[in-house]
């Protein structure tokens, strides 16, 4: 991947996790929304990530931008 597109790549993860985390937040824990809150998103960058070729090694990063854009996502809430 070159500079630009891993780049557009993260961005995009810790985006479209903002508004799921927003949603999650708003869900009753442990119900159905609140894990596919968690997931959906999940699998579009899984999907996105194997489209783009990307390496094993930005998991750790997407993970921790995923999880950064869930909690900043319920914080707005």
């Amino acid at each position: 991947m070159d500079g630009f597109v891993l780049f557009a790549f993260l961005t995009f993860v810790f985006l479209i996790n903002l508004p799921f985390g927003h949603w999650r937040a708003a869900s009753r824990k442990f119900s159905l929304q609140w894990f596919a809150a968690i997931h959906l998103p999940v699998f579009m960058i899984i999907l996105l990530r194997l489209r783009l070729g990307g390496a094993w090694t930005l998991i750790p990063f997407t993970v921790g931008l995923s999880v950064l854009g869930q909690f900043l996502g319920g914080r707005i809430r």
